[in-house]
């Protein structure tokens, strides 16, 4: 399952989180991010207990995607012990998070 981000959470649910956190940062009209979301479900989905995948939608974070140099969507990032340590930027494949992104 997916957690929504927000500035109010981000702290507590990214940053100090025990598991690695996959965010997706994202928009309702941007194509590449519609594409992806079911990736992403997925990933959730099957990595449930070992990463954590929450979602940051830019046009109601605008100070997340400030705090993060968001420019492009969508960007997925990966945190570990609350430092961002993995950042892809576009529409990917599944296995391309499973077997380069995750490890």
């Amino acid at each position: 399952m997916e957690v929504t981000l927000t500035k109010n959470n981000f702290n507590e649910e990214v940053l100090q989180s025990d598991i690695p956190v996959l965010v997706d940062f994202w928009a309702t009209w941007c194509g590449p991010c519609r594409m992806i979301a079911p990736i992403i479900e997925e990933l959730a989905e099957e990595l449930k207990g070992k990463v954590k995948v929450g979602k940051v939608n830019v046009d109601e974070e605008p100070d997340l995607c400030d705090d993060y140099r968001i420019n492009t969507i969508p960007t997925i990032m990966l945190f570990k012990d609350g430092k961002e340590v993995k950042k892809s930027i576009g529409y990917k494949e599944k296995e391309f998070f499973i077997e380069e992104f995750l490890k």
